[in-house]
């Protein structure tokens, strides 16, 4: 619809950023230990200034502390998007896939990994964490066997920031290398002892085929039209 009969349109990138700012009023609705974090970009916003936008894409990461915390704000983010279509009388096609699970660190593998660290640079120099605001795909390995996800401290600015730099490029290469190796050393000796007790005492938080099954039942499409909000 061109821009001169703008009353006769139904204006998608309006509806978009209704949902955007309806996602935005749900932060207070999040409780601060689940450390959701939701950030939609628009990747489509129209395609002339002279017209009414009439597809408008977006795209977001809905990412928590808990599995229930991510599927209870997947459903505010898409309840948000539906508003935004209601409002303005459009469509939206929701399409849902699985993202990252939040982080699990093992202790006892965290102790022997820390155990290194203290080798090398002195003791209350490691400290071992869960979950984090950031997402990788570790924590899904973390539900179904024991990982930790350790860090070396090396660079200076902002994470994935343009600032961001390796500022000490020994720990930043090297050191990391060297405490992998001691850890893997210390996990293999004794005919894998120590390696053998973290499996036995490790609980996982979701078998494999339950993992698969969480996954698979997070992908769907959904249509709604007006008529259906």
């Amino acid at each position: 619809m061109r821009g001169v009969w703008p009353q006769l349109g139904v204006n998608a990138l309006n509806a978009a950023m209704i949902a955007m700012n309806a996602i935005s009023a749900q932060r207070e609705t999040f409780w601060e230990k689940d450390t959701i974090r939701i950030h939609p970009i628009i990747t489509k916003g129209g395609d002339a200034v002279s017209v009414v936008p009439a597809e408008v894409t977006m795209e977001t990461f809905v990412r928590g502390g808990s599995l229930a915390a991510i599927v209870d704000a997947n459903k505010k983010v898409d309840r948000c998007l539906r508003a935004g279509a209601m409002a303005m009388g459009a469509e939206v096609e929701i399409h849902t896939i699985p993202g990252y699970l939040p982080q699990r660190n093992d202790k006892q593998l965290g102790d022997i990994f820390g155990g290194n660290v203290e080798a090398l640079f002195g003791p209350g120099e490691f400290h071992i964490g869960g979950h984090r605001t950031g997402s990788t795909d570790m924590g899904d390995l973390a539900h179904m066997m024991p990982v930790i996800h350790p860090y070396v401290i090396a660079a200076q600015g902002k994470a994935h920031g343009a600032d961001w730099r390796i500022d000490e490029p020994q720990h930043g290469y090297l050191t990391p290398a060297k405490l992998l190796a001691m850890t893997a050393i210390d996990l293999l000796y004794g005919d894998a002892a120590p390696a053998n007790e973290i499996l036995a005492n490790f609980e996982p938080a979701m078998t494999k085929d339950a993992y698969l099954s969480f996954q698979r039942g997070l992908f769907r499409k959904e249509r709604f039209t007006y008529g259906d909000l």
